[in-house]
């Protein structure tokens, strides 16, 4: 039996050595950017909206207005437009809508609530360029905590929400413990690795209080939310908070759309360029976004 495109990646995945420093694993996690081509169809300009640096993904066959704000994951502390333009690029072709790519502040030069700051300024941004039924928030791991936060946070600020939200396996309540269902099932992931994970938390709160919604929107009122699509991998070491999000979303009246892949590692959409999977998860991710942003659907 040959192996599976699938079952190389998770073998490739299980001997990465881990590096040693903050510092190394910022530089290897942007390496992305030379290791992933862009999908054909996207230009890349660098940007600076609502006063943070980024980039603006200008899609060829994107529907006038429509907008995809991507927020990368990185567990807060790495992670750049850099590491996830690949990503970001994919999911604006398959949605056909512009991505505002930011390059939001990490820990632990700042803390919380620094991204989520950063994330709220960049939406009015492009709030203040596009009508709101065209305009979507997405973003994966700890990226997808943040994009549940920042619409908490322009709710709050009493802005208009986005048509929709798409949440990658998402990384949505950081008060888990050694005897939390993340860290049960970090043992057997390749990717995310409880102490690990730990450490990003504690140096992204600081003194903040991990139950804050705005760190762990898992605690906040999801009442009122946007349609809301979430992937995770049926065994990464995120899954349970994948879920938990979806039945509280629910549980408020929100309009969920809950995807498990099947064995996949954590935020496999990343690998598109590798792997059907991801290209296929992408293409759902479109569709959703296609279904809920004004401007007309897909061919």
């Amino acid at each position: 039996m040959t192996m599976s495109d699938l079952e190389r990646l998770m073998a490739f995945l299980a001997q990465l050595p881990a590096e040693a420093t903050l510092g190394a694993k910022r530089k290897a996690y942007d390496r992305a950017e030379k290791a992933f081509p862009l999908p054909e169809g996207v230009t890349v300009q660098s940007c600076n909206d609502g006063g943070v640096a980024g980039e603006r993904l200008i899609v060829r066959d994107a529907v006038d207005g429509r907008r995809l704000l991507y927020l990368h994951g990185g567990g807060y502390g790495i992670g750049s437009p850099r590491s996830h333009r690949h990503l970001a690029a994919a999911l604006g072709v398959a949605a056909r809508a512009e991505v505002w790519l930011p390059d939001y502040r990490l820990a632990p030069e700042h803390r919380f609530p620094a991204a989520v700051d950063d994330a709220l300024a960049v939406y009015r941004a492009v709030l203040a360029g596009s009508s709101p039924d065209r305009i979507a928030i997405a973003g994966d791991s700890a990226g997808g905590g943040l994009t549940v936060a920042t619409v908490l946070a322009a709710r709050a600020a009493n802005l208009k929400l986005p048509a929709a939200a798409v949440c990658l396996s998402p990384w949505v309540d950081l008060t888990f413990g050694p005897d939390s269902p993340v860290a049960r099932a970090a043992h057997a992931d390749p990717l995310v690795k409880f102490d690990e994970i730990s450490a990003y938390a504690h140096a992204y709160l600081g003194d903040t209080r991990a139950d804050d919604p705005l760190a762990s929107p898992i605690f906040g009122d999801l009442k009122g939310l946007p349609p809301l699509l979430i992937h995770a991998g049926s065994t990464e070491a995120l899954v349970s908070d994948a879920t938990r999000l979806a039945e509280a979303a629910r549980g408020a009246g929100v309009d969920v759309t809950l995807e498990l892949g099947e064995g996949t590692p954590h935020v496999w959409h990343w690998f598109w360029p590798r792997l059907d999977l991801a290209r296929d998860a992408i293409k759902k991710v479109g569709v959703f976004l296609d279904g809920h942003l004004a401007g007309g659907k897909a061919a």
